[in-house]
């Protein structure tokens, strides 16, 4: 017989500390080697641990426990293996609950209960069976109270929204109170402005309807808004490099390579994986591996080496209907594009009234770095290149300029 030590990993440079979210596995469980048996949120990404070997599991601490890099969480008693440990059966939190609240609740009176004046009239106004009432009054007659009690359940939903003064506290995770202090630290730190434009988006509509059977059949995947925006910045990025640097103390860090951070929204929060030399990808290679990278933050699975590192950074509020939004910088990068909701609207097109597709983009940028022109200039040529696609074979530039030498 043994028993193994399970220690918390480390996350990533820099990290000492986390949190543990969830066991996934309870006190006494037999678990077999390699399972997941806990989550841990550290200041970038929800981790899991997992069992060195099969065993019975002895749980150290406890959900919501702050514990170090390294420090001891459980043990797996080894000698159990071969055989099913009993397994301790722990009453959820919720069912606990439950049943309190059902010691303290009062019998159901019947539908010949007494009933004040003034909730019977209410029941009457309401269509509400008094069978559905739990009196508190004297020899269990229905109040008001009761009444209103009743109907903010009925429709107020199940957690009872509305008609109370009730609150609830809940503890800010590890993830989120980092991302709340990043955020406040890029606005007292930078100088950040933002511009926008707007994107006819006809063009990638038509290329998607007639390509996107062929490119599902041979890749497995569909083309959507994200990798023509991708390709299209990479391309721009070379054209104005300062978009795509940094500064790292009294020094510009110019980036000749394309790491473009796509913004996901996850379970435990906002996460920021890499689409790693974008600039050498098709545009289904980018889709196939931003669909990994997203199903890995959906389920949690996002590791830290996928999030390090990146010059430049999108974020798509379109998916949740936004129409317009200046997006905050992801430092140390320098700025981050936003894509916001497709709307049918009308525009002028050669003299003439046409609806067309349109997307407003915002670009947000840090002005110490990045000037006015340069970020204007790279919008305009996001733009160009979204409504002529063919420009990101050429470097921005139309098949004919690129034969007049111009």
């Amino acid at each position: 017989m043994a028993i193994i030590e399970i220690k918390v990993p480390s996350p990533g440079e820099s990290i000492t500390e986390v949190t543990i979210s969830r066991w996934i596995k309870n006190d006494g469980d037999y678990v077999e080697k390699d399972e997941n048996i806990a989550e841990i949120d550290s200041d970038k990404a929800t981790l899991t641990i997992a069992a060195e070997e099969s065993g019975a599991l002895k749980i150290l601490g406890k959900e919501g426990d702050v514990v170090k890099v390294g420090s001891i969480v459980a043990k797996i008693d080894t000698g159990a293996k071969g055989e099913r440990k009993a397994e301790v059966k722990f009453e959820k939190k919720e069912d606990k609950k439950v049943e309190e609240k059902k010691k303290e609740e009062p019998k159901v009176v019947s539908e010949t209960s007494k009933t004040t004046p003034l909730a019977k009239k209410i029941l009457e106004e309401n269509k509400i069976s008094s069978q559905k009432i739990l009196g508190t009054g004297e020899k269990g007659k229905i109040t008001k109270a009761d009444v209103l009690k009743v109907m903010t359940k009925t429709f107020g939903g199940e957690k009872g929204f509305g008609g109370t003064r009730d609150v609830e506290r809940q503890k800010m995770s590890t993830l989120r109170k980092k991302l709340a202090q990043r955020l406040v630290s890029v606005k007292n730190t930078t100088a950040m402005l933002t511009t926008f434009n707007e994107v006819d988006m006809s063009k990638i509509f038509e290329l998607r309807a007639k390509y996107n059977p062929q490119i599902e059949k041979q890749f497995g995947t569909k083309l959507g808004f994200m990798s023509f925006f991708t390709k299209a910045i990479c391309e721009a990025l070379q054209l104005f490099p300062a978009v795509n640097a940094m500064i790292d103390g009294e020094e510009i860090v110019y980036h000749k390579y394309c790491d473009i951070g796509i913004a996901v929204s996850a379970p435990k929060g906002l996460v920021v994986p890499v689409v790693r030399n974008a600039e050498m990808l098709s545009l289904a290679g980018i889709e196939l591996k931003i669909k990994e990278l997203a199903v890995k933050a959906r389920d949690n699975k996002i590791e830290i080496k996928d999030m390090e590192g990146g010059t430049f950074t999108i974020t798509n509020g379109g998916v949740f209907g936004s129409m317009m939004s200046t997006p905050i910088i992801n430092p140390p990068q320098s700025a981050i594009l936003g894509m916001h909701n497709v709307i049918e609207r009308p525009i002028a097109v050669n003299g003439q009234v046409v609806i067309r597709p349109m997307m407003y983009v915002a670009l947000s940028y840090d002005h110490r770095i990045i000037d006015g022109r340069e970020s204007v200039g790279f919008l305009v040529k996001v733009k160009e290149m979204c409504e002529n696609p063919s420009r990101m074979l050429f470097g921005g530039k139309n098949p004919e300029e690129i034969l007049l030498g111009l």
